[in-house]
């Protein structure tokens, strides 16, 4: 299977290399790679590096060693203007916070990657209507975020992440500001996405909904890799 991702011995560090006591190391030689179609999950404590893994191989932040390759092509090869095209064309973002742009409708959040990306209006128009379907927010498109539920807030942020139809969706604990009902009906609707449309998803999570319906666990502590197990 085609892979998405790839990184080799990533480290990132905070303080300096040179004074041992005071270094804390968040990442510490992690080797991952993530084919096309998987679902996956990296788990661990709050403090494990989950999150700082995530944002370095979606290129939010730079690493202290090591490569990440998206597509097979390393990051640090990249511009900055080139890793922001790579991020709208090839990568969608689902935050805890949902970061919907609040003056902007559903339909305009769920437009805007496409606006960036230069689709034609009537395309655009189209695929937000199909997908705002799809994650059951059909006759909302007009609202504010500010008029709707936190979950369906969060189901817009899935909508906006996958409308593009990305090569990877990186998921940053999506279901912690949702209650219980909402963020298994969310995962349902990811994972069926995933198995219906070969989607590929990255969790970072703690979330025992989302590690029951991946189909692999990386479990991380102390900034390393301890455990990688298929389900």
């Amino acid at each position: 299977m085609e892979q998405v991702i790839e990184t080799q011995g990533l480290c990132k560090y905070f303080g300096d290399e040179n004074e041992i006591e005071t270094l804390v190391k968040a990442l510490d030689d992690v080797s991952l790679s993530v084919k096309k179609g998987e679902f996956t999950a990296l788990v661990g404590p709050s403090g494990s590096g989950k999150s700082t893994l995530l944002h370095l191989i979606g290129g939010l932040d730079t690493a202290t060693k090591g490569k990440v390759k998206l597509g097979g092509r390393a990051i640090s090869d990249m511009s900055e203007h080139e890793l922001s095209d790579y991020r709208r064309d090839h990568i969608g973002f689902i935050f805890q916070s949902y970061n919907l742009i609040p003056v902007l409708t559903v339909a305009e959040n769920i437009e805007y990657i496409m606006l960036l990306q230069g689709i034609d209006e009537s395309v655009r128009k189209q695929k937000t209507l199909a997908i705002l379907k799809n994650v059951g927010l059909a006759g909302k498109e007009n609202r504010l975020p500010s008029q709707l539920s936190g979950g369906q807030q969060q189901r817009v942020a899935v909508a906006r992440a996958m409308v593009s139809e990305p090569d990877i969706i990186f998921a940053d604990e999506p279901t912690a500001n949702l209650d219980s009902k909402t963020g298994a009906e969310l995962l349902d609707l990811m994972k069926t996405l995933n198995q219906e449309q070969g989607m590929t998803f990255l969790f970072s999570t703690h979330d025992p909904k989302i590690m029951q319906r991946a189909g692999r666990l990386v479990h991380l502590e102390d900034g390393r890799i301890i455990q990688d197990e298929y389900k």
